[in-house]
Order: structure tokens, then sequence, then C-alpha cells
């Protein structure tokens, strides 16, 4: 199981990398005024989304679901994750919308929208590494 695990983190840190670094594209692109630099922005956006971003985060859930059935992980601190990787999975359709969007030249939102879009996967590993390391009894948190 540990090399499940390593899988595990591996593709994991892969798909966080991609999360951190395609809305910083998104930045850059909404400041871009010319169109090379547009271009050269869809073809960054698409590649980190479909070809490292999408692959990872299917990797990441298959080894993550193959530890849970290994291990038989169970406690409020391991729904509480499972929430956090659902609304980390909305985040990154989210990011592929706007993928499309600016494949599309439609794009409705300045860098300053981009650049606080860009800090809400910080906040979600935050959380995902303090539940799995410590994994709280979050019943007893609440009283």
């Amino acid at each position: 199981m540990l090399w499940i695990k390593s899988f595990h983190i591996i593709f994991m840190v892969t798909w966080f990398a991609g999360l951190f670094y395609l809305p910083r594209l998104f930045v850059y692109h909404a400041l871009c005024e010319d169109q090379p630099g547009k271009e050269r922005f869809k073809v960054m956006e698409r590649k980190l989304y479909y070809g490292i971003m999408t692959p990872s985060a299917v990797l990441t859930i298959v080894f993550g679901v193959w530890l849970w059935l290994g291990y038989g992980f169970s406690g409020a601190w391991l729904h509480a994750k499972i929430t956090l990787v659902a609304v980390l999975i909305l985040y990154h359709y989210y990011c592929g919308k706007y993928v499309t969007t600016f494949k599309n030249d439609a794009n409705q939102h300045g860098h300053v929208f981009y650049r606080w879009f860009n800090e809400f996967p910080v906040l979600i590993l935050f959380a995902v590494v303090i539940l799995v390391v410590i994994k709280p009894d979050l019943p007893h948190l609440i009283y």
C-alpha cells in the first residue's frame, strides 16, 4: 500500500501544481492585449488542463479510493476531506470552463478576479493536509 500512497501523493502534487498555475495563466491572459500572446496562452492553458491537470486529478482520485478501500479509513475527518475533494473537483471543472471561455475569446473577468480565484486551492490544500495528518475528532471540535 505504500506504493499506492506514494502515487496518490505524487499525482496530488502534480494536480495542485496545475491548480495553482492555470489560474495564474488566466491572470496573465486577462492582461494580455496582443493576439500572438493570447494565442500562446490558449495553447498553454489547454495543454496544462487536458495534458497534466485532468489526468493527475483522475489518478489522484483513483489512488485515493484505492487507499480508502485498502486501509478502510473512517471518521469525520475523512468525510470532511472527501467533501473538500469534491469542492476541488468542482473548482477543477470551473478551471476547464475558463479555459474554454478564453479559447472562444469570451472572457468576461479581469485579472483581479483571477487573482482571487487563484487563491482558493491554497485554502483547500491547507485544510486537507491538516485533516489527513492530524485526523481531528471533528465532533468534539464543534462543542
